[in-house]
């Protein structure tokens, strides 16, 4: 599945989209953005049962000069085969006895959290793109012994572009992910990831769009993911915006099809 950075950042698309339009907005200025978010996923990620994903995150960013701070949570519950991960995929894992118990079963508990600082970098001119240089650090609150994370701290760095075209907002995000050892998943290893999407506006409110992830495979017992999200976002008023999107993975290690929704409030 794609990165919820979420929320991204609910998926590291939706992020991206996000940021994108939110740089179309006079609101944009305000210092500080609560987000709040439900996420639902479900596929085989080539093992012999399904496994579902339910993800519902909150976030808080902060807005000092040009760079913003981010800490985020989410509430989590998988059922399924036990090595599918959120944020990741499908993922190999070690077999020790005391995991059998959670094969083919529901947990459910606090996800990981992540902390982020993007620093948007100075434009050219009006009519270059826009820069923003990001970097992460996943702390393991997520409990690993019951499938909901790795146990161990991850971190990531970014380069996302913007371009306005006519009515229509082109970005792109380039980052590349550094796992650290986990005990239960010892099969993790870094990878690169890449998401292309476009924006535009339906009306002054309505804006829709879509977004291509691409990530290379995050164990040696996986393979690389490639997803499509369609997202439709509204204004419902100056300081709240409300994103809807679907996912559809093409690849064994995606999820067969997931939706999402995230609730944005700036002041």
């Amino acid at each position: 599945m794609g990165n919820l950075k979420l929320v991204w950042n609910i998926a590291v698309g939706v992020g991206v989209c996000a940021n994108a339009l939110a740089q179309e907005s006079e609101s944009a200025t305000a210092a500080n953005e609560l987000s709040g978010g439900a996420y639902y996923a479900t596929g085989d990620y080539g093992q012999d049962v399904d496994t579902s994903i339910y993800y519902f995150p909150l976030s808080y960013e902060r807005q000092l000069g040009n760079w913003n701070l981010q800490l985020s949570t989410a509430h989590l519950e998988i059922s399924g085969a036990g090595n599918v991960l959120v944020n990741v995929g499908g993922v190999g894992r070690n077999e020790f006895d005391s995991l059998d118990e959670i094969a083919s079963t529901s947990q459910k508990g606090i996800g990981d959290t992540v902390l982020s600082a993007t620093y948007q970098l100075p434009s050219f001119s009006a009519r270059s793109p826009f820069f923003d240089l990001g970097f992460e650090v996943k702390v393991p609150t997520a409990d690993e012994h019951k499938g909901l994370g790795t146990g161990a701290y991850d971190f990531g760095v970014q380069l996302d572009a913007y371009q306005q075209l006519g009515q229509s907002t082109l970005f792109a995000t380039l980052g590349y992910k550094m796992r650290g050892e986990s005990d239960l998943f010892e099969q993790m290893r870094d990878s690169a990831f890449l998401s292309l999407g476009v924006s535009r506006p339906w009306s002054a409110r309505l804006s829709y769009g879509v977004i291509y992830d691409f990530r290379e495979a995050a164990s040696a017992q996986s393979g690389e993911t490639h997803e499509l999200l369609p997202f439709v976002s509204y204004a419902l008023a100056n300081e709240w915006t409300l994103m809807t999107y679907v996912v559809k993975g093409f690849t064994r290690d995606s999820a067969d099809i997931a939706v999402g929704t995230q609730l944005n409030y700036r002041f």
